[in-house]
């Protein structure tokens, strides 16, 4: 089923001159599969290491005052998961994504996909345009959360950073707890829940209980 590609390239503002080159971006390997065509798999591998080499120049020239772990503490913010499907979703990617009858029904790996897709759309407009052009793109989409990294998880981790902004007007009881556990003892992962007061924050999930807890405690600053 063709889509109207030109609503999301003036929401994201480029417009492709091989638009097929954004159509490859948006095929996830289920499509690809049923149809016989490429997938966006070799775009997103390329897409993510323009991105990093971005944001990672962004950070070195705009913020002086970052050591080197705690830049790449701030590009792991910018760049992870949660944060390309947050590019997605403000960009309405979900409505020009072409998915396998599989995914459609399922959906049960939506926000990867959706991050994904960034990261190959990255890649198809980089090389319809150049480098300075896909710079201003990435840019503009992910300095807020290299804004907010760096002032939150730059020099601290993020249950430091949630304590204390949690204690800014006194005391409160801010308590973490393994909320699931989940498979064999050499690959275990961990859901965690992070609560104020006795009221639930927000739950993160991680191969260890510090990780997980650290997740929680990272989704909770976002809902602040």
């Amino acid at each position: 089923m063709e889509k109207n590609l030109s609503n999301l390239e003036q929401d994201i503002g480029y417009v492709f001159k091989d638009k097929n080159l954004l159509k490859n971006a948006l095929t996830h390997t289920s499509y690809a599969y049923e149809y016989k065509i490429k997938s966006n798999e070799r775009l997103e591998y390329l897409g993510d290491s323009i991105l990093e080499f971005i944001s990672s120049e962004y950070l070195f020239v705009n913020y002086n005052n970052l050591s080197e772990g705690e830049m790449t503490k701030v590009r792991a913010y910018a760049v992870c998961e949660d944060s390309l499907y947050n590019i997605a979703k403000k960009h309405n990617f979900s409505d020009f994504l072409y998915l396998g009858k599989s995914e459609q029904v399922v959906k049960n790996n939506k926000k990867a996909i959706l991050a994904d897709s960034v990261e190959a759309v990255i890649a198809a407009i980089y090389l319809d345009s150049n480098l300075e052009t896909v710079k201003k793109f990435i840019i503009e989409n992910i300095k807020d959360a290299i804004e907010f990294a760096s002032k939150n998880v730059g020099q601290k981790d993020y249950k430091t950073v949630l304590q204390e902004k949690l204690q800014v007007n006194g005391d409160v009881t801010i308590k973490y707890e393994i909320v699931s556990e989940s498979g064999p003892d050499h690959d275990k992962n961990f859901e965690a829940m992070v609560s104020c007061n006795g009221k639930v924050l927000a739950k993160g999930k991680g191969k260890s209980k510090k990780s997980a807890e650290m997740e929680a405690a990272r989704k909770a600053l976002e809902q602040l």
